[in-house]
């Protein structure tokens, strides 16, 4: 593990980076706030404004008033400073489903440490401090899944972490499934107690679907990185032309990603001598079938789709998201809309788009290779047994049925949940974002395709060692050599499963996988 992903991360008034909560997300760096005077100060103005304006019974939703449509309903100065803050964490306790999981809970917690922390939110530095705790504690809340429509934000799913702040609930701490209570006793922390407006300040905004695109993004940079390696390990296990990616090509049709891909491929199949030998040239090979040709057309769409995505998810991982927010010149409480995840739907069914189209790409290269009328004069299925005993081996002939598979629940997936919004909530929140259902996809997406991939990847090296010559193509060689550190050579028919399992791991988490620049 890199030491960098272990600095400890300052929040403050700088925005962090996409890398930075991966830091505290995956690797566990810890977290420290800010001693800078005026981030201080600004979270001190801010709790003051709220302050003020309930003295003032100037009406602040959700403090002096009830919730949603019920926010007609009004609160009188005595009623909100005994309320505190934690009815709407109670009511929103209905979450159904499995567990977010724990990397996007964390990087959720942060997302909504961040958005308090801008100073618009009227809370107090000791929820900062109990967030920050958290994270540093590793008391990581049970999360459940379903139950957001992206519009007020993640309320549901927040609910859970705001619970756990004050020992309601469960958590995941020291590996073990338990009572909040029982984790912030044997954490030496105390269960917190909300001001008013805190409870609503961590329902409302979009840190739970923010904090899943955070992985989603992190993990569809590296599904590129693998595809474009199993690409160039197809094309030397087909015989295919590396000439389908001269820079010429790029230059016709500048898209970035269409070039990087293109330059990556041509790097992975530079080779020690002449070509000729290793390319196929038959007439009716002239040239390669699309899923080969088209790679850097394909698999750039991502590279580039990538690029404004990235920016997308930082600036919504930097926002003060929740509602309401007061206006720093003047104090006032200002009812707004930024919980509303428009901009993260939009993200994630763009990102879970590109990236299971490079999962059916990878399912076409490997129809191509365990196909004897297609895999030029591979065996069929790429069994390596010889002789009489071969009838009874059948190499990845179901391997390909699972890349099937994967490929089209992936591309079932690609359906844009953010064009689905419907009314709730007595018409209140009448048009919704459905963020946190399109982030949900873009996970799940991502590890079809990591399993695609992981599979794509023992094909086309199994169809390398067969044809031989690799050791004339060096990248390729350091590549099928760390794929063989994962997985033994198939030869006689075996289970696959944890070969497969292992390796969309390493793919989805080890920076040993990523290709050489």
């Amino acid at each position: 593990m890199s030491h960098h992903r272990k600095k400890e991360i300052t929040i403050g008034r700088k925005n962090l980076t996409l890398e930075q909560f991966l830091a505290v997300a995956r690797y566990n760096a810890p977290v420290k706030l800010s001693t800078d005077k005026t981030f201080r100060e600004n979270i001190r103005r801010s709790e003051a404004m709220l302050k003020k304006a309930v003295h003032d019974e100037v009406p602040v939703y959700g403090v002096s008033t009830s919730y949603g449509k019920s926010c007609g309903i009004r609160l009188t100065r005595d009623q909100v400073v005994n309320h505190r803050g934690s009815s709407p964490i109670r009511f929103h306790g209905c979450g159904t489903g499995d567990p977010i999981g724990i990397e996007e809970t964390r990087a959720a917690m942060l997302c909504r440490l961040v958005c308090l922390s801008r100073g618009y939110s009227g809370i107090t530095f000791g929820l900062l401090e109990q967030l920050a705790a958290f994270l540093n504690c590793g008391i990581t809340p049970v999360v459940p899944a379903e139950g957001s429509v992206g519009a007020s934000g993640d309320l549901t799913p927040m609910s859970y972490v705001a619970a756990a702040l004050s020992g309601e609930r469960e958590v995941f701490y020291g590996g073990q499934r338990m009572a909040a209570a029982k984790a912030l006793k044997r954490a030496g922390l105390k269960p917190y107690a909300f001001a008013p407006k805190e409870g609503i300040a961590m329902l409302n905004g979009t840190s739970a679907m923010t904090g899943i695109a955070v992985l989603a993004v992190e993990r569809a940079s590296r599904i590129l990185e693998a595809n474009i390696a199993a690409t160039a390990l197809t094309v030397h296990a087909l015989k295919g032309k590396a000439l389908h990616f001269h820079p010429a090509v790029g230059e016709a049709k500048p898209h970035p990603g269409q070039v990087y891909v293109a330059e990556r491929l041509t790097r992975l199949l530079q080779v020690e001598g002449s070509s000729a030998d290793l390319e196929s040239h038959n007439r009716e090979n002239l040239q390669d079938p699309y899923s080969l040709r088209c790679a850097p057309q394909i698999a750039g769409v991502l590279y580039d789709a990538l690029a404004w995505i990235r920016q997308w998810v930082e600036t919504e991982a930097n926002s003060a998201n929740d509602n309401p927010i007061f206006d720093p010149e003047t104090g006032r409480p200002l009812m707004n809309g930024n919980f509303y995840g428009g901009h993260l739907a939009f993200a994630m069914d763009a990102l879970k788009t590109a990236v299971a189209s490079v999962a059916d790409m990878s399912d076409r290269q490997v129809a191509l290779l365990v196909d004897p009328l297609l895999n030029r004069d591979l065996p069929g299925d790429l069994v390596r047994v010889t002789g009489p005993f071969s009838v009874f081996h059948h190499g990845f002939k179901a391997m390909s049925l699972s890349t099937s598979a994967l490929a089209a629940e992936a591309l079932k997936l690609t359906m844009p949940a953010g064009s689905f919004s419907r009314s709730t909530e007595s018409h209140n929140q009448d048009k919704v974002s459905m963020g946190t259902i399109a982030a949900r996809d873009a996970e799940r997406v991502c590890t079809l395709t990591e399993r695609t991939l992981a599979i794509h990847l023992l094909a086309a090296v199994q169809g390398c060692e067969i044809r031989g010559d690799v050791e004339r193509r060096k990248n390729l060689r350091e590549i099928i050599e760390r794929i063989r550190a994962l997985s033994e050579p198939l030869i006689e028919d075996r289970e696959m499963d944890r070969d497969i399992e292992r390796l969309a791991r390493a793919m989805a988490e080890e920076d040993s996988w990523r290709i050489p620049a």
